[in-house]
């Protein structure tokens, strides 16, 4: 069998399983100090866990009261933790706009099966009303929409003075957009998604108030192993000092110390943040001259600087049925993946423009250059 070197190779292979490019520079050396063949509970395993607990709180700048642990299942597995846990003491309010949202729906309406829940859903490009929030209930909502590219545009919208906590899914946000810690009582989050490391697992951060609930409330169903943050009333602090529930992968938290270092060397948050702007806006500048797309987020205040989700404008699409529009939306794709190692190697692309049929054909007056 004969073999065939690509002739078109990526600017950056190295990714990761976000899927996320790896930071800049990155390379095999920076896993050499992993604390393989040993276990994570020896000396050496716990020593890399705190210090991948205290390099979280010093690069987010968690509040020190904050406590902050590493959790199995990637950011599911930590929203599931505060759901299962934290959840039954009070009315629940579950915001949805996009498809982690809808997943945390499920989860308190079909699997928790509560009762006082309401749902504030908006459709894909939107936000739900976020004055129609009630702040005497749980409230749970994603701050960045992974799938939707619609973020919440900050925290003013959440009372101080609520009786309820604020469960925030921030695992498209964390480490690129700025964080309201006072208004967020539980905050998850999976560092693949932004600082680009090895996916496997979560971080939960817990507020005072949502250490009070843990201490003072029992869910009245069967909690998971997995899921047990208390012991006899009271916090595990072993978990929030590295003393993890599941067996960890000392390779995936290397992974994620070399992320957090690289992130401080640049200056912290204010680096980071400026990173992710200017990507997003490099994809802007696109759209802004390219007619026949634009962002699925209708506000720039609202639109994700981490998560990109577009939308074809031009008529002969917009005319076409949900259904046609979808067919066309898979064809597209699946004609961009055929045409990737072409348009990546000319200097310009031949134009395509969508028409009311699904497939593509040729421009004769160019709409955009690739």
């Amino acid at each position: 069998m004969t073999t065939k070197t690509p002739g078109v190779r990526p600017a950056n292979p190295c990714f990761s399983s976000g899927p996320c490019a790896k930071r800049p520079g990155w390379n095999p050396s920076a896993l050499n100090d992993a604390a393989l063949g040993r276990s994570h509970r020896a000396k050496i395993g716990k020593a890399k866990l705190k210090l991948a607990i205290d390099l979280t709180r010093e690069v987010l700048g968690v509040p020190t009261n904050y406590r902050i642990g590493i959790t199995p299942g990637s950011d599911t597995g930590a929203v599931e933790m505060a759901l299962w846990t934290l959840l039954g003491a009070r009315g629940v309010d579950v915001l949805a706009w996009e498809s982690f949202g809808d997943g945390w729906v499920t989860d308190v309406v079909k699997q928790l099966k509560l009762k006082d829940v309401r749902t504030l859903k908006a459709p894909y490009g939107e936000l739900p009303n976020l004055p129609d929030v009630n702040f005497d209930n749980d409230v749970i909502f994603t701050w960045n929409g992974t799938t939707s590219g619609v973020r919440v545009p900050n925290g003013d919208w959440i009372a101080g003075d609520r009786k309820g906590l604020t469960i925030c899914d921030a695992t498209s946000a964390a480490f690129a957009q700025e964080l309201d810690w006072p208004k967020l009582d539980v905050v998850t989050f999976s560092w693949q998604k932004v600082l680009g490391g090895e996916a496997a697992h979560g971080v939960i951060i817990l507020s005072p108030r949502a250490v009070e609930r843990l201490e003072t409330y029992t869910p009245p169903w069967p909690l998971p192993k997995l899921f047990r943050l208390t012991k006899g009333g009271k916090l595990t602090e072993g978990f929030f000092e590295g003393e993890t529930i599941n067996t960890p992968s000392m390779l995936c938290v290397e992974d994620y110390l070399d992320a957090l270092q690289w992130a401080r060397s640049l200056g912290g948050l204010k680096a980071l943040f400026a990173r992710a702007d200017a990507n997003a806006k490099a994809i802007a500048d696109w759209v802004d001259r390219t007619p026949w797309i634009d962002f699925l987020a209708r506000t720039p205040e609202t639109r994700s600087n981490t998560s990109v989700c577009l939308k074809v404008v031009d008529p002969a699409v917009a005319a076409l049925t949900a259904d046609a529009q979808a067919a066309f939306a898979k064809g597209l794709a699946t004609l961009l993946e055929k045409e990737r190692s072409r348009l990546t190697s000319a200097p310009i692309a031949t134009p395509l423009r969508a028409c009311a049929s699904g497939a593509a054909r040729r421009s004769k007056r160019p709409t955009s250059r690739l």
